[in-house]
């Protein structure tokens, strides 16, 4: 993606991919939604979509004032066919996405992955379940942050792409 082609744009199209699209990735997308305004368009989506939102993350993201109407659990495959939006910036949220073979993404959208634990999968009482969601909703709202202030129509796209890495490599305790 060159200066020129960033400067153009008014708005970025971000796609958050994790596996099931039920918890880390719906969390980014509405984290994004907040934090970048208009500047972004955020999607979500997962390699083998758990098929409903995880009921966790959605409460988490109600008590936060998130609008969660739009949600659902989707393929990336959506994304990946004539007439999806063209992808900006595409982001893996878990490490088994990561290692997955994605589709080809029209526009060659400049990638980097940001692993985060997945709250899905702990088990035990209920605080400790809540606790998961809020701690990874906390650091994934951290990394938004950090890339929504980025002067992105001063970065090439090398230097970019080492900001967006070293974002990532930010996270901790990835699964």
């Amino acid at each position: 993606m060159s200066n020129h082609d960033l400067n153009q744009r008014k708005q970025f199209n971000v796609l958050f991919l994790c596996t099931g699209n039920s918890a880390r990735s719906i969390m980014a997308e509405c984290l994004l939604e907040r934090i970048g305004g208009n500047r972004f368009l955020a999607f979500s989506a997962g390699s083998f979509p758990a098929g409903a939102v995880n009921p966790y993350t959605l409460e988490l993201l109600e008590r936060r004032n998130h609008c969660t109407d739009h949600l659902r659990s989707k393929n990336w495959d959506e994304f990946a066919v004539p007439g999806a939006p063209v992808m900006d910036f595409v982001f893996t949220v878990c490490d088994s996405a990561a290692g997955e073979v994605c589709p080809v993404w029209p526009g060659q959208p400049v990638s980097a992955h940001w692993g985060f634990p997945d709250p899905a999968a702990v088990e035990g009482p209920e605080a400790v379940i809540r606790a998961a969601f809020a701690d990874v909703y906390r650091d994934i709202s951290t990394h938004i942050e950090i890339f929504a202030s980025l002067p992105l129509d001063s970065l090439d796209g090398l230097e970019l792409g080492q900001r967006l890495r070293e974002i990532g490599a930010m996270s901790s305790n990835t699964t």
